[in-house]
């Protein structure tokens, strides 16, 4: 458990769950914004850890059907586009539908974090290589992070723009390496390429950077003009 490779996948998938957190504060405040007081912080605790049984459920078994052919690298692809969207600088708010009543306001919070958290079962299940050791463990790590400091960690990411660029680097490269980890596709690409295993994370890494900062900057212009 203490190996190399064992503990840099663990810190991909911490440095993953971090990374993605935003959407988790999101949908806890505006779910039950409209509550009591003394009801919003019960909802918020529920509603919370219905949200992470749902989550951890979904990653497992995301991990257990990245075993099938062509699905992690599929996973893999999937998962480009969540990359360079964290790089987007959007100021919209998702669409949460606040709850009047006390169990609302628990199952607004649980299937809006189960549809939002599609992107990080995604990519925990592709950081882990199927260790589902790996998976609780990084989980149980990040998790209590997530919760109670998820808006704080947004803050600090805006703050220090270099944070989203290593955060999206990572998830670009496990992209990569879930394309080259599937059985078939890899080994395919391998025997084309024999350094494929490296090149094609590199250079899926590079693609995303490339296209956020010239994204970066064509926002920068449009909002110059």
């Amino acid at each position: 458990m203490l190996d190399m490779d064992f503990l840099t996948a663990l810190l991909s998938i911490v440095a993953i769950d971090l990374v993605l957190a935003g959407d988790n504060a999101i949908v806890i405040a505006l779910a039950s914004r409209n509550l009591p007081i003394n009801q919003r912080n019960k909802a918020i605790y529920w509603g919370t850890f219905g949200a992470i049984l749902i989550r951890t459920l979904m990653t497992l078994a995301a991990v257990w059907l990245m075993k099938t052919p062509y699905l992690q690298a599929i996973g893999g692809l999937l998962l480009i586009p969540v990359a360079i969207k964290l790089l987007k600088k959007d100021d919209s708010e998702e669409h949460i539908d606040a709850s009047s009543s006390f169990w609302g306001a628990i199952k607004t919070i649980i299937v809006a974090d189960a549809i939002m958290g599609v992107d990080n079962v995604l990519a925990i299940a592709g950081a882990s290589h199927g260790n589902m050791t790996l998976v609780i463990l990084g989980l149980a790590i990040s998790i209590p992070i997530v919760v109670w400091g998820s808006k704080w960690i947004s803050s600090l990411m805006t703050k220090y723009p270099v944070l989203i660029y290593a955060g999206a680097g990572i998830l670009a490269w496990t992209a990569g390496s879930m394309v080259m980890s599937d059985k078939i596709v890899g080994s395919y690409l391998t025997s084309v390429i024999s350094i494929a295993s490296w090149l094609c994370p590199l250079l899926i890494t590079l693609f995303v950077l490339t296209v956020g900062k010239q994204m970066e900057k064509r926002q920068e212009q449009v909002s110059n003009e």
